[in-house]
């Protein structure tokens, strides 16, 4: 069944409790009357209660009425946070250079409000050592502590060792904050003129280059995996 409202020559009552095009109620008119209206004002009669008793129905335009709430509803979906893990996978006996590349990973999802699945891989001999994971992921955990927390502590998990942490800040505050960050690059862009904007767009392009080069993340939950392997 259709969702749309009825309009104009679609509506099949009588009469109708009419509202006009600034919202002032016009009172019960017949059915002829209201569409009479309609066509003075050069607008649509559009029914928005049907259920009611004589139904209710408003002079608008409904083309403009259709347009601004697909915006509406186009903005919110943009706005809206959804629940998102990153996944980040270690050795026990990682090297320094890898852990700092992967604490970047992980430094970077907390920022953007998300939460990281911390898992530590062990093989062979490795298993029979949990405490080398164990004091990796506190070692991490203090790392990283002004941007996130221990959600879910470490533990034992067949051949892995596991750990989520938690951002600080919430998702939709992250995404409030890039959203400013990017407008005021905007601005600031288009205040300096195009040399300027020009020279920017060389270095996001190098920016791009490198991150399209960095080890994949992963998302659960919601979105479907990809995994940042160690190395």
């Amino acid at each position: 069944m259709s969702t749309e409202p009825r309009i104009n020559d679609r509506i099949r009552v009588p009469e109708v409790r009419l509202v006009g095009p600034s919202g002032e109620q016009v009172g019960i008119v017949p059915l002829a009357k209201a569409l009479e209206l309609a066509q003075e004002y050069d607008l649509d009669l559009v029914e928005v209660a049907a259920t009611a008793r004589p139904p209710v129905c408003k002079l608008m335009d409904y083309g403009k009425f259709k347009y601004e709430s697909a915006m509406k509803a186009r903005e919110a979906r943009k706005n809206q946070a959804h629940t998102v893990i990153k996944e980040m996978k270690l050795r026990p006996k990682i090297d320094p250079h890898d852990y700092d590349t992967k604490k970047g990973h992980v430094v970077r999802f907390l920022k953007q409000g998300d939460k990281v699945k911390i898992t530590i891989m062990f093989r062979g001999r490795e298993q029979s050592r949990p405490e080398l994971g164990f004091r990796l992921l506190q070692r991490l955990a203090e790392d990283v502590q002004e941007l996130g927390f221990v959600e879910s502590a470490a533990k034992q998990d067949g051949r892995n060792m596991i750990m989520v942490l938690g951002p600080h800040k919430k998702k939709t505050e992250a995404m409030a904050e890039a959203r400013a960050i990017a407008d005021a690059r905007k601005a600031e862009r288009l205040g300096r003129g195009p040399a300027a904007e020009q020279a920017d767009d060389e270095v996001e392009t190098v920016e791009e280059t490198e991150a399209a080069e960095q080890p994949a993340e992963t998302a659960e939950v919601e979105q479907p995996a990809e995994t940042a392997q160690d190395a």
